[in-house]
């Protein structure tokens, strides 16, 4: 399940941003441990890093105890972006903004006939014509079909990043972000740019998977089961489009690793969540850590 398989937010009620991103953005270990939570050391100072899930349902709660444990050793808390500013009006409308064609573009111009049709058959199976969707770009479009199945199964955006975002303004945390919310739409309007077809195509196919694969991924994430992350994530998205591979996980990681190292040398202890992907594999931010000399335990 490559990361486009990402959630969208409509037009009415939002959904946090990061789904967009990267729906389940999970290192090095390959034996099963029991949670995607890490403690990354240099000397006396230390930084929690954990996997988040950005979408769950109700009974996937309680979270693993290893999550608790790493958010009270914490004062300050580090996600992907500004989670609190997802429900600001203004950061909405300049999110729907960016996803939709203000020229004269429209899905018709931009898909080949075999994903045009494909395309507009899908959402006759759900109700929905495909001239709603005429001005979406790809990543808008692939979204807010995938937030349609995922409510099916009975996700809602109550993720990890929420939950602890939450807790922390409640327990008067600090809180912070590895990116800003900018960045994070710029990700989602490029998916899929100047390989429209291919994307779509891709993406409909997925669908069909969403509810198999999404059993597969709770289980690895609770579990700490990283080599089946990396083959659910990081191996299938690498061999399916090296650019996206490189501009929504090897790129990021590299932006966020000096930061994530500056903590170390700051007062108190962090604790860093981000989608799982991102901690899995050789360009996994635990990797990138342990490459340059720091300890890396699984919780």
């Amino acid at each position: 399940m490559p990361i486009r398989k990402a959630l969208m937010i409509d037009c009415v009620s939002p959904v946090t941003l990061q789904v967009l991103v990267t729906l389940f953005f999970f290192v090095t270990m390959n034996a099963k441990a029991d949670s995607s939570v890490w403690v990354a050391t240099s000397g006396d100072n230390k930084v929690y890093l954990g996997g988040t899930v950005h979408l769950l349902r109700p009974d996937d709660y309680p979270l693993p105890d290893e999550y608790d444990q790493a958010y009270a050793d914490s004062e300050r808390l580090f996600f992907e972006t500004d989670v609190s500013s997802m429900n600001d009006m203004a950061v909405q409308a300049s999110l729907l903004q960016q996803l939709t064609y203000s020229d004269s573009r429209t899905l018709q111009t931009v898909l080949n006939k075999e994903a045009y049709e494909s395309l507009a058959s899908h959402l006759a199976t759900v109700g929905m014509p495909i001239m709603m969707m005429e001005k979406f770009k790809p990543g808008l479009v692939v979204s807010t079909l995938q937030i349609f199945e995922f409510q099916k199964l009975g996700f809602t955006p109550q993720g990890v990043d929420v939950y602890f975002n939450n807790r922390a303004i409640g327990d008067a945390k600090r809180v912070g972000e590895l990116e800003s919310v900018q960045e994070q739409i710029n990700y989602i309007a490029n998916m899929g740019e100047g390989n429209e077809s291919e994307f779509i195509l891709l993406s409909l196919d997925e669908l069909e998977e969403i509810s198999s694969s999404m059993e597969d991924l709770i289980r690895a994430w609770r579990e700490g089961d990283m080599q089946a992350l990396a083959e659910l994530f990081v191996d299938s998205m690498r061999s399916e489009s090296e650019d996206l591979y490189n501009s929504l996980l090897l790129e990021r990681n590299q932006n966020w690793l000096p930061l994530i190292e500056q903590m170390f040398s700051e007062d108190g202890t962090e604790f860093v969540l981000v989608g799982a992907a991102h901690l899995v594999g050789d360009d996994g931010l635990l990797s990138l850590l342990q490459a340059r000399g720091y300890q890396v335990e699984q919780l």
